[in-house]
């Protein structure tokens, strides 16, 4: 059995990663009796944590939002300035944090007192940064924790998802747009990869697994009713969106060797761009997508490795076209320039008759 302030901090845990527990479960997770569940959540309470109780068979025990910030070791300026860092973290994908500071927000936001809420709502809302390069994909970190808090809690999600832009134009700006439609699905994981945040859920409209880009996602409340959570699409759920998005997604897939140690490869390929697997110590395998084999041939030479083409053999023969292609553009820029009747150079880009400054 666990002693009690490790019991206790196991209890916390526990009511941080899930919306409700029954006694009867705490208990059973605990190793204790109910009655020593009751006797911890008093305690819990006695420290500070806002511990909810609803009485009757189906009730339970849920952590909620206070008056006053539990013991974090944490003041009012300390909280609100983590809250509005994981907020940045969040919403820009910083490298390997992105996810892990959802998670953190969604525990921190839970238990923020509403004058708190307030103030890291102004920071944020009226705080602009200034970043280096397009920031396309940008996500709300506020949908972020929203769709965070589902996933935790099995609720149904009511969205509506904007696909992937096409050739209708937007009429007020010119911009492609896509098409809007409105989306009920099982939330099960958000997946970052780049600067990009996907979430993967059951759609029970199509009655299947998809992945959702999750700035194209527009929350439509109210959430419900819960859910049992199904058995997820891939034990490795990064493998399965990047797959997603960078093969499945299109019309034209390959799988191409790269002539290249895995280790490299991976500095240069994106997971959106290709799922790598190792093939020997000097090379590796690549699987991707694109919207033809024509566009796929570029896809690959700008990689700038060299390769060898597995699958489809088509791709082959694309490659082929391609040099082919080029092979004559480049013997007409090689021919000698035309000349005029009167001797003149008609060469690109010069005018008759001007003369060459030296």
């Amino acid at each position: 059995m666990l002693e009690t302030s490790a019991r206790l901090l196991r209890l916390l845990s526990l009511l941080q990663a899930h919306r409700e527990w029954s006694g009867a479960d705490l208990a059973d997770r605990l190793g204790v009796t109910p009655r020593t569940v009751r006797r911890d959540v008093d305690r819990l309470r006695g420290l500070g944590y806002p511990v909810n109780a609803s009485p009757g068979t189906g009730g339970g025990y849920q952590l909620g939002a206070g008056a006053e910030l539990p013991p974090l070791l944490l003041d009012d300026d300390e909280a609100v300035a983590v809250a509005v860092g994981l907020r940045t973290a969040a919403g820009q994908g910083i490298e390997g944090i992105g996810e892990t500071s959802v998670r953190a927000l969604a525990k921190l936001e839970q238990v923020l007192p509403h004058r708190l809420r307030r103030r890291v709502g102004a920071l944020n809302a009226f705080t602009v940064p200034m970043l280096r390069g397009p920031q396309a994909g940008a996500v709300d970190p506020a949908v972020l924790t929203e769709l965070a808090n589902l996933c935790r809690d099995a609720e149904r999600l009511r969205f509506e998802y904007r696909s992937r832009p096409h050739s209708r134009t937007d009429p007020s700006g010119g911009t492609p747009i896509g098409d809007l439609t409105r989306r009920t699905v099982e939330p099960h994981r958000l997946v970052c990869t780049e600067r990009r945040w996907y979430l993967v859920a059951w759609d029970l409209d199509r009655d299947d697994w998809r992945t959702f880009r999750v700035d194209r996602i527009t929350p439509r409340p109210p959430h419900g009713p819960r859910f049992t959570p199904r058995t997820p699409p891939a034990e490795d759920l990064a493998a399965f969106v990047s797959e997603g998005v960078s093969t499945r997604a299109y019309a034209a897939h390959a799988v191409v060797r790269l002539l290249v140690p895995l280790e490299e490869a991976i500095e240069r390929i994106s997971p959106s761009a290709g799922q790598l697997e190792p093939d020997g110590p000097d090379a590796c395998i690549l699987r991707t997508g694109a919207a033809s084999l024509d566009v796929m041939v570029i896809h690959v030479m700008l990689m700038g490795f060299e390769f060898e083409v597995l699958e489809p053999a088509e791709l082959t023969e694309a490659i082929r076209t391609a040099r082919d292609r080029l092979a004559r553009s480049l013997a007409r820029a090689e021919e000698p320039a035309p000349r005029t009747r009167g001797g003149a150079d008609r060469t690109p880009g010069t005018r008759s008759g001007s003369s060459a400054a030296c």
